[in-house]
């Protein structure tokens, strides 16, 4: 194959993994592209600032040893297989990114020959950009499971950011999809190398995972309840959640395709956990483990708990108002600052705060008077404002 037709079945092959951000259409205003369609290998990233970037997403090959049932790339599919030499994909990328086509790379592959071979293509190709083509941008480096300590170092060393996808929290649900996997040997024995090599080369952008949603049988619980421990004991800097969607000719070709809701709840509730001091045991999750889908999570917790309001505006500490439905960390701290020039006393100085007052207004009083919607919530009146108190909330 010629290096079109490598860039559309390798490009397009990794636009299966989520963990370099969501992908959009590339920037106005660039060049043609050199090679085939923006859609198939350019991902449309935001860093943690807020800024677009570009990544070029690609697989080192799609020749795959593993069986997982839910995989485009799994052995024994009928589909096109080819792979990038080391130097053919390092070149190709300097090519788009001198021509401002791209931002950065993220790099993956299937396992071919074993994780470790597989990562050697994938670490060469990294280090003929450092060494050879002085690029010192950023990598998102993908780890395999199954790879040795060994690999996962050099990795860590050369990359901006690794991941490992977890796929699934329990081994019972990763058996479902993935059955030749073991989670703690293959999947989380690398994550924790990848912490314990960051306490000594910290990566610049963290190290990530992404599971996939609905195909195991798991519950949006223990989805979340495993981020919380990722996060708090092995440094994890985000989870990826990836809806399931059947793959034709693989064993799940004519399951039930995941909600795409259900992973927008996941993110909210990752959010909630990551910027708005929840934990895993606060979120309001419905008997059947899974978050409700007709109602945010936030917004679900605050009307199951209608005595810790309305929070009063100029007296609440940035912990407090983050629990207000329509307040962010944003919101938040410009609510802090412009209450010490004067109180705030209407909704108006409240919209200029970035505050969603429509959501807002239902839960918080200002200056003692509460301005409640015509869709108020039965149970918060403004009589008592400034129940909603640290103790109550654990804090």
């Amino acid at each position: 194959m010629d290096t079109t037709e490598k860039l559309d079945i390798l490009g397009t092959a990794a636009g299966f993994d989520v963990c370099a951000a969501s992908c959009a259409p590339r920037r106005r205003g660039k060049a043609p592209l050199i090679y085939g369609q923006a859609s198939q290998f350019i991902s449309r990233a935001t860093t943690s600032s807020g800024k677009k970037v570009s990544l070029f997403k690609v697989l080192q090959t799609n020749h795959c040893e593993k069986n997982c049932f839910y995989c485009v790339n799994r052995r024994g599919r009928d589909h096109p297989r080819t792979t990038f030499k080391p130097d053919e994909l390092a070149r190709l990328f300097m090519a788009l990114y001198e021509k401002r086509q791209v931002d950065g790379l993220f790099l993956s592959s299937a396992i071919s020959g074993g994780p470790d071979r597989s990562m050697e293509r994938m670490i060469t190709t990294v280090e003929i950009l450092r060494n050879n083509y002085k690029y010192k941008g950023y990598v998102h480096l993908k780890t395999l499971p199954g790879a040795s300590q060994a690999a996962i170092e050099r990795a860590c060393r050369l990359a901006s950011r690794t991941s490992v996808n977890l796929e699934a929290p329990r081994r019972e649900s990763l058996a479902k999809i993935a059955p030749e996997k073991d989670l703690i040997l293959d999947i989380l024995d690398p994550l924790r190398w990848m912490a314990t090599e960051m306490k000594r080369t910290p990566l610049t952008a963290g190290v990530t995972t992404q599971f996939v949603v609905g195909a195991g049988g798991e519950t949006d619980e223990e989805i979340i309840r495993s981020t919380a421990w990722l996060y708090k004991n092995l440094r994890l800097h985000r989870a990826y959640f990836s809806a399931f969607r059947p793959v034709e000719d693989t064993p799940l070709d004519g399951a039930q395709p995941t909600p795409p809701l259900r992973e927008h709840r996941l993110y909210q509730a990752d959010f909630l956990l990551r910027y708005y001091h929840f934990t895993a045991a606060e979120l309001p999750f419905e008997r059947s483990g899974n978050l409700p889908l007709d109602k945010d999570p936030k917004l679900t917790w605050a009307l199951k708990h209608p005595g810790m309001f309305p929070v009063e505006v100029n007296q609440a500490s940035e912990v407090m108002l983050l629990r207000v439905p329509g307040i962010g960390p944003i919101s938040a701290r410009r609510i802090i600052e412009a209450r010490r020039k004067g109180k705030i006393r209407t909704l108006r100085p409240l919209a200029r705060t970035g505050a969603v007052v429509k959501r807002a207004r239902n839960f918080l009083t200002l200056a003692g008077k509460y301005y409640p919607g015509e869709d108020a919530p039965e149970g918060i009146s403004g009589a008592e404002p400034g129940l909603f108190t640290a103790q109550a909330v654990g804090f």
